[in-house]
């Protein structure tokens, strides 16, 4: 693994328990220039690994609590008259930050939630016709509770396709549980926990994770891959044996394949090596492709479902995926 990406991971792991790929998923989304949508339901632990994450960098660090009362200029900021001055001033958002926690972004409105569209997708904020650069690097992490869970909203549709991963945390199991305990029981870990590295070598990183060597093969298999799950249509369930595809009305956007490339890049630089290998790109590929699909239910098994099958299905030559 990258030694910068090793030294966050093992400074992470000091809070968070039983969640390493998890943490290697995050921390190739960051590798990735993408963002991240963390969602299970209350106290899995996902505010704790993104505080952790961010503990863990030299970051400047914003956190919104969304709720339904909460308006877009709470997100990007406002401009309001400065009588001293006489003009008009435009205080900024917590979205002005290096890592935004978007935390329990499905209570609030869609309203509110598209304000941030812009941020994600061009690192930019336009308040009052003027356009704000946002600082390098700009990564979101969100945390979602389940659509079903009592006062929530169901994520925009474009608001989900800026995402670069949807993970779900799932629990611990029963030894992972008591590590925790043990760990916890005296201790405040997240407290104790300081940076181990800069934003200017996370923006350096970055602009390595680009470099990453994606063999012709594996480019065409990752179009393959997204061209497969436009394929299904409502009722069809195409491409599995099970018909896990019924209900899906739409497929993956030409973003979602760009989204699957940058991933599966970062998540190869997460494992330390320099060239992307099929097991990368089909250990991001849930992750990046399920939640970017459009189904006539809300549930996300059968999306995922639908992926897995795609995997086991689409066939990949035997290749030396090194650089030549």
């Amino acid at each position: 693994m990258n030694d910068l990406l090793s030294k966050i991971r093992q400074n992470t792991e000091n809070v968070i328990i039983g969640k390493e790929h998890i943490t290697e998923l995050l921390l190739a989304a960051l590798a990735a220039g993408g963002h991240v949508l963390l969602e299970d339901v209350p106290g899995t632990g996902k505010t704790v690994l993104a505080k952790s994450l961010a503990r863990s960098m030299d970051f400047a660090f914003g956190r919104i609590q969304f709720t339904p009362d909460l308006l877009p200029s709470d997100v990007t900021g406002l401009s309001y008259y400065n009588q001293e001055k006489g003009t008009f001033v435009f205080k900024e958002g917590p979205v002005f930050t290096n890592l935004l926690l978007a935390d329990e972004i499905n209570r609030a409105t869609p309203r509110t939630q598209s304000s941030l569209l812009e941020c994600m997708g061009e690192g930019q904020v336009t308040v009052d016709g003027t356009t704000r650069t946002l600082e390098e690097p700009f990564f979101v992490i969100a945390t979602q509770n389940p659509v079903e869970t009592l006062g929530c909203y169901p994520l925009p549709e474009a608001q989900m396709d800026r995402f670069l991963m949807r993970i779900s945390m799932g629990s611990l199991s029963v030894q992972e549980e008591r590590r925790m305990i043990d760990r916890y029981i005296h201790d405040a870990p997240l407290t104790s926990i300081g940076p181990v590295c800069t934003k200017e070598e996370i923006v350096r990183l970055q602009k390595e994770c680009r470099n990453i060597y994606v063999h012709t093969d594996l480019r065409d298999y990752i179009v393959n891959l997204v061209q497969a799950t436009r394929k299904y249509t409502a009722g069809t369930g195409a491409g599995t044996d099970s018909g896990a595809g019924a209900g899906i009305t739409q497929g993956v956007s030409p973003r979602g394949t760009l989204a699957l490339l940058r991933a599966s890049q970062g998540y190869a630089l997460v494992q330390g090596r320099e060239f992307v290998v099929p097991e990368d790109i089909k250990a991001v590929a849930v992750p990046v492709l399920a939640h970017r699909m459009i189904a006539e239910s809300a549930y996300t098994q059968q999306k995922e479902s639908v992926i897995y099958g795609l995997l086991n299905s689409i066939s990949l030559p035997t290749e030396d995926w090194t650089k030549p």
